[in-house]
């Protein structure tokens, strides 16, 4: 039987968020990938609805969301789960994130320390832009915006950016799902992200130092965006985390790995809750 899904446009400082909640018990917050949009957790998802209630989000900028206009932090993106619990009138929930979705969740366990489970933070980094990312995604912009979307060179690159050799090999669903939502960026918006969450990326190593809560840092084998050694370096800078790699995946984990992803978030949720 196909998930009831509650649709939701809840109120942020980075506008208008669209979600969609399904499930019951114990709440799992979910945040995509930059470029991506809450469906790319769907097959996670599905595994866990009859154990947990589920809040995929699309985030600022993304699918449903309202469009962005300016750049902003990764404090207000903190600030933006708040307000999504405040709206749900949720306590305290878990948080899985995916690269931007890993960058923040770790700002919003370190802000917010009352209202966060554990935590899963996959594919993320905790140092600043280098040098040659900054030029690299500088001319990204610059590309997307005089090709109005993710099109033609730049839809292959990003496609490469997001998935390993064993997806585009063994995987044609991920890669048609991939294809779909780099599709669907409107990048009017999405450039304002990509400079905010790449270019303009605090190192926030530091801040990491004062998490408190469980933090699982899941790192695909196969991810070019952040080679595991950077992802491992964000772990260490997190009190008592947990690494883990996932043979077979590459920068979207849970989207390239969905069964494999699921059974570790529940097991780290159930070890820890």
């Amino acid at each position: 039987m196909k998930p009831q899904w509650q649709e939701h446009r809840l109120q942020t400082a980075l506008g208008s968020v669209f979600v969609r909640c399904a499930g019951a018990g114990p709440v799992i917050l979910f945040w995509p990938s930059l470029l991506m949009d809450g469906s790319m957790w769907t097959g996670v998802a599905e595994r866990l609805l009859a154990r947990f209630r589920v809040v995929l989000i699309d985030s600022p900028g993304h699918g449903r969301s309202e469009p962005l206009s300016a750049p902003f932090s990764f404090d207000e993106c903190a600030h933006c789960i708040v307000s999504i619990l405040d709206a749900l009138a949720i306590e305290r929930a878990h948080f899985v994130g995916n690269s931007w979705g890993a960058m923040i969740g770790g700002t919003f366990a370190a802000r917010y320390p009352d209202r966060i489970g554990a935590a899963i933070l996959m594919n993320g980094t905790a140092s600043a832009c280098g040098a040659r990312q900054r030029l690299e995604f500088h001319m990204l912009i610059l590309a997307g915006r005089l090709l109005r979307g993710v099109r033609g060179p730049l839809r292959k690159r990003a496609t490469a950016a997001f998935l390993g050799a064993t997806s585009l090999r063994t995987r044609p669903q991920v890669v048609g799902s991939v294809a779909a939502a780099l599709r669907r960026v409107d990048f009017r918006s999405a450039r304002w992200a990509i400079e905010s969450v790449v270019v303009s990326r605090p190192d926030q190593a530091s801040l990491f130092r004062g998490i408190r809560s469980p933090v699982m840092v899941v790192a695909g084998v196969e991810d070019a965006t952040f080679p595991n050694a950077e992802t491992r370096a964000m772990a260490d800078a997190i009190p008592a985390s947990t690494f883990v790699l996932i043979d077979g995946s590459a920068h979207l984990t849970g989207l390239e790995c969905p069964e494999k992803s699921a059974e570790l978030i529940e097991s780290f949720i159930r070890a820890h809750d």
